[in-house]
Order: structure tokens, then C-alpha cells, then sequence
């Protein structure tokens, strides 16, 4: 079997981490590297130790040329993704893009819609959704051992990065709700968020947002972002009438606990019962790593990943879209077709 021919374009904070998974990966090729930085180039080439034969340019256009490309995987800022995953898809290659797919949501359909037509993959980044420990959480939900579902809530905070082309909202959010609609099994029908800026002077790039997410039958999920806190948070849970779920990656235990309780009404109080923590056990796997590996999976066998497929990346975009309408409205509920 021929080894997938691919290129990276864009090296930076994430891109490098894509280009380690892919230049160790036994049934990839990486045949180029792009980045706008000669210093970054020739950083790559020292760290992976990368072959004489691999090009390294800061001109994207210049590896159509090659024989036989099959794929490339695009880690470049969200503003050049449309434009880049188009060009690749006509081209005949195969795309695995860095989060968000687009900003747009109706770009997002088109090159969907493209990469069917073109019968090729078009796959999204979304990191989380191949994290261990979500897929053993998803199992846990839809099982019904948390018994009857309340709300889930989720707090992603650190003191930068701080952006300057995205808020807040657009930098952190995509994971939970990534997360959240995994371990429901549905989408949100509705959205709220209120923002507040302190650091930058442009009014539209809040630093702390508070999302409301609304799924049928009025269930809600609550997300606290924020890039200027000193308290670093990465959790997230999903509350249920005998436990609670909790996915912390701060955890040194374990990042899945199973909280169990809940309550034995005795007249107008209520007692609580049946208290343990369970640790959930789960697979030793980094996540980037089976990112790379169904691309990789899905490109030699031209079958799309249900899990983070381009469609799934649209569906993101959507919710971030109209959340963004409500930021800057104040909060205005915002509903979303989901069509």
C-alpha cells in the first residue's frame, strides 16, 4: 500500500504538534512543510530531524506541484481557512483543518458540499472529541447511569493567551459545546452570552463570557470563559439526579470522576444518600495522536469521520455564530435552525 503523500502548511503553536504526529506516522509521507517564517522552517527541519527531500516553503501555491500530493493539513489562522481548504479541495486533495472550519457558517456548507462532490475528506481538528476520557464520558451519559439529566456546566479559564483577532468566546468555547453536544446526542436549539472587555480597546474582543446553551426539552448547559484569570480551569460536568459526571484536566488523580449521590426526601427534607467517588479508568492515548491517525484512516479508505467530519465543524460554527449575535446584543436569545 502507498503511503499517503501530505503536506502541513502552518507550523506555529499547534501546527508543529500535527507535523510530530505526522512525520512519526508509519503510513504518511510528509512531502512538504509551509510557513511564512524561514526562522520556523528551519527550526522544524532541526527539531524532526526532516529529510532532505521534504520541501520547505513560505509559498502555499508551490506544493500543487508536487507528484502524487494527497492530502494536506491546515494550521493557519482562521480568517485563511476557507480560501485554503477550497483551493486544496479542487485541487484534488484530501483536508484536515485546524479549529474553527471556517468563521462562516455558510462557507462551511459550501466546502462541505465540495468535498462530497470531490469525493474526498474533509475533516476538522476537534481535538476533544478523540480526548480518552470524552469518549469514555459520552458512554457513561447516554448509558443513564447519572439518572435523570439537569444541566451541564463548564469553566475554561487561564491568564492568556490574550487574542487579538478573536474573543474569548471564539478562542475557548468550541471545546465544551464540542463536548457537550458528543455526550448529549443532540444540538443546542437556542443560545444566549454575555461578554465584558477590560484589556484591549475594541469593544467586540471580550475577555469573559458567559454562555447559556439550550438543547431540546429546555435542558441547559452553562460556560464560563475567561483568558484573564489567574485560576487555571479546564472542567466541565454534566449533573444528574443520582451523580455527576466530571471531565478536569487539572485533575492529577484522574481527569473522569463519577460523583455518585442523591436524595431521600423524608417530609420537607432532603437527605443525602448513596455519596462515593468513582475514577474512571480510561485508554492511555494522546488525543492529537488518533486525530492523526483516522485522517490517516479515512483518507486510505475514503470513508468520512463521523466523529469531527467537516459537517460536524459547520455545526460549531453555527452555534459560535449566533452566540456572537447574542454577545453583542446583550444577550438576546438567539435561535438556531440546526438545518
Amino acid at each position: 500500500m502507498t503511503n499517503i503523500k501530505l503536506a502541513v502548511i502552518g507550523v506555529g503553536r499547534w501546527g508543529v504538534h500535527l507535523l510530530r504526529n505526522f512525520v512519526a506516522h508509519p503510513q504518511v509521507d510528509v512531502v512538504a512543510v509551509v510557513d511564512p517564517s524561514l526562522e520556523r522552517l528551519t527550526a522544524v527541519k532541526q527539531q524532526f530531524n526532516l529529510d532532505e527531500n521534504i520541501l520547505l516553503t513560505t509559498q502555499w501555491e508551490s506544493i500543487k506541484s508536487i507528484s502524487e500530493l494527497t492530502a494536506v493539513v491546515i494550521a493557519t489562522p482562521a480568517t485563511t481557512h476557507y480560501h485554503l481548504i477550497k483551493d486544496f479541495l479542487q485541487h484534488g486533495c484530501h483536508v484536515l483543518a485546524e479549529k474553527p472550519l471556517t468563521l462562516d457558517p455558510e462557507e462551511c456548507r459550501e466546502l462541505c458540499q465540495l468535498a462530497e462532490y470531490q469525493q474526498l475528506i474533509l475533516m476538522v481538528d476537534h481535538t476533544y472529541l478523540f480526548h480518552p476520557a470524552v469518549e469514555k464520558g459520552q458512554k457513561v451519559v447516554q448509558s443513564g447511569q447519572l439518572g435523570d439529566l439537569r444541566y451541564c456546566y463548564a469553566t475554561r479559564t487561564h491568564l492568556g493567551p490574550v487574542r487579538q483577532d478573536v474573543d474569548a468566546l471564539w478562542d475557548l468555547a468550541i471545546h465544551d459545546i464540542a463536548i457537550f453536544n458528543t455526550w448529549l446526542g443532540m444540538l443546542p436549539v437556542k443560545v444566549e452570552a454575555k461578554g465584558t472587555v477590560w484589556l484591549q480597546e475594541n469593544p467586540s474582543l471580550s475577555d469573559l463570557v458567559w454562555v447559556t446553551l439550550t438543547y431540546p426539552n429546555n435542558f441547559q448547559a452553562y460556560i464560563h470563559l475567561c483568558w484573564l484569570n489567574t485560576d487555571k480551569q479546564r472542567r466541565l460536568g454534566v449533573v444528574g439526579s443520582q451523580g455527576s459526571l466530571i471531565f478536569d484536566e487539572m485533575s492529577a488523580k484522574s481527569p473522569l470522576t463519577f460523583i455518585h449521590g442523591e436524595f431521600s426526601q423524608q417530609g420537607d427534607l432532603f437527605i443525602p444518600i448513596n455519596q462515593s467517588q468513582e475514577v474512571i479508568e480510561i485508554e492511555k492515548a494522546e488525543p492529537l495522536g488518533k486525530v492523526c491517525d483516522r485522517f490517516a484512516n479515512c483518507v486510505i479508505n475514503n470513508t468520512p469521520s463521523l466523529i469531527s467530519s467537516g459537517w460536524v465543524g459547520r455545526e460549531l460554527v453555527e452555534i459560535l455564530t449566533a452566540l456572537s449575535k447574542s454577545l453583542h446584543q446583550n444577550g438576546k436569545s438567539i435561535k438556531i435552525s440546526n438545518a
